[in-house]
């Protein structure tokens, strides 16, 4: 139970931001610069965020590699971005998944899946590099 909490907590600090960061992208720099561009601007800043919400969940939750705590809880935080992203696309946007998935940027959406696997890779990766040289 507490790695699904963890998760929560990982998927609302992560998505949340993305969220904020999109509202600021749409309106700023997609008409300026195009979505490929304003997509990729984003991810390093994205990619900031993940390592420091993992390290904070890592630390919160004590998560430890001696366990799959650290796994579920990546794991699940992706199960709810995924889902929080496709509904978003359906009924925010009012398009289909497939229209949705379709409509994804080839450079930017192939970096976004790279990201997605680092978000659900993250809190073991943290749990790794925190832990002791003998522990490793």
């Amino acid at each position: 139970m507490r790695a699904l909490q963890a998760g929560l907590a990982y998927f609302g600090l992560v998505f949340g931001t993305g969220f904020v960061l999109g509202a600021i992208r749409v309106p700023f720099l997609v008409p300026r610069l195009g979505e490929r561009w304003a997509e990729l601007i984003e991810m390093p800043v994205m990619a900031v965020v993940i390592v420091v919400a993992a390290r904070w969940i890592v630390r919160r939750f004590s998560l430890t590699r001696a366990d799959a705590r650290c796994w579920i809880t990546g794991g699940f935080a992706l199960m709810l971005t995924l889902a929080a992203e496709l509904l978003l696309a359906v009924v925010i946007a009012g398009r289909s998944v497939g229209a949705y998935l379709a409509s994804r940027d080839p450079v930017s959406g192939s970096v976004y899946v790279a990201l997605l696997v680092v978000f659900a890779a993250m809190p073991c990766l943290v749990v790794r590099w925190s832990a002791p040289a003998g522990v490793r």
